[in-house]
């Protein structure tokens, strides 16, 4: 093939529908536990976040509820994949080795925010949220109204999850159920959680299946948390023990993506280019950048597995 202008923008414009298609088509599964957040500068702060109240009876004026001084801010990360094309395949017709790359960086590009997000999941227990604590913690402050004074709350257990016998599974996945629901806000309120989605490892998958699917648990007798919950498996989760419980039924969910710009088709193809005059190479590949986060606490509850 006669390598010019002509040439090269054929053969860049059909890997990038190449891209385009295997990002349609890959499978994503980070919108079922995290709230998109657009982003327009190199941060945002979540200072919010804990403070919008209630629906109350409006009686007199309205009661202005301040943000905190606290801040949790998310800065925005670049990544990129890039794949070089030799010009001696482009002269020999030996195109046929970066389609797959293509595809490739095609689904890797929308496996993107699956990444940020699970590695969010994993860092639940270490890493802090907007409250100062750890995401999944012991010690969450939150006001009691009538004393004014902050009390501890938690959403982290340590109890196995099981389907083994009735007994275990209610201090396992019933603990944490019965957990949520009791969340309440500052002003002493119930937040209405609904724990619906379990997600977990593929060590615990067929323990999870059967916690939500099955008419009885192992030991024969009847399982009250059939239909409870939907089951989400992802290999990303480093831990073969640790689950989580979450509430992704409101709209601000556990966890946050943060899209500063989406993943995109980019290509070099000036002939003039130094790679292409110093090492006879083009470049395609996919940008994009972004971070991920926590949410509210009170959405998830999370388990070592660890007793």
């Amino acid at each position: 093939m006669i390598v010019n202008g002509s040439s090269i923008s054929s053969i860049f414009t059909n890997l990038k529908a190449t891209f385009n298609k295997a990002f349609a088509a890959a499978p994503g599964v980070w919108e079922k536990i995290a709230m998109k957040v657009p982003s327009s500068g190199s941060q945002n702060d979540y200072a919010w976040i804990e403070n919008f109240p209630k629906m109350k009876r409006w009686v007199g004026d309205k009661v202005l509820k301040a943000l905190k001084a606290g801040k949790y801010v998310l800065i925005n990360e670049d990544f990129e994949a890039t794949v070089s094309v030799r010009r001696n395949d482009i002269e020999d017709d030996n195109l046929g080795i970066y389609a797959p790359q293509a595809q490739n960086a095609g689904y890797s590009a929308k496996q993107w925010p699956d990444e940020m997000v699970m590695e969010r999941v994993n860092g639940a227990f270490d890493t802090e949220c907007f409250d100062g604590q750890y995401f999944i913690d012991t010690d969450h402050p939150v006001i009691n109204p009538t004393t004014g004074v902050a009390a501890s709350v938690s959403n982290k257990g340590t109890a196995a999850l099981s389907a083994a016998t009735q007994a275990l599974a209610l201090a396992s996945y019933g603990a944490a159920r019965t957990t949520m629901r009791k969340f309440k806000d500052d002003e002493g309120r119930p937040l209405n959680i609904n724990p619906n989605l379990l997600l977990v490892p593929p060590a615990l998958e067929y323990i999870a299946l059967a916690l939500v699917n099955n008419d009885r648990l192992d030991d024969g007798k009847a399982n009250p948390f059939k239909g409870t919950a939907e089951v989400v498996v992802d290999d990303r989760l480093i831990s073969d023990t640790a689950w989580f419980l979450l509430d992704t039924t409101k709209p601000i969910k556990p966890f946050i993506f943060q899209e500063r710009k989406k993943p995109v088709f980019v290509s070099q193809t000036d002939m003039a280019a130094d790679d292409v005059f110093k090492r006879g190479e083009f470049n395609f590949g996919v940008e994009a950048r972004g971070a991920a986060g926590y949410g509210f606490w009170q959405m998830a509850y999370g388990s070592t597995g660890l007793g």
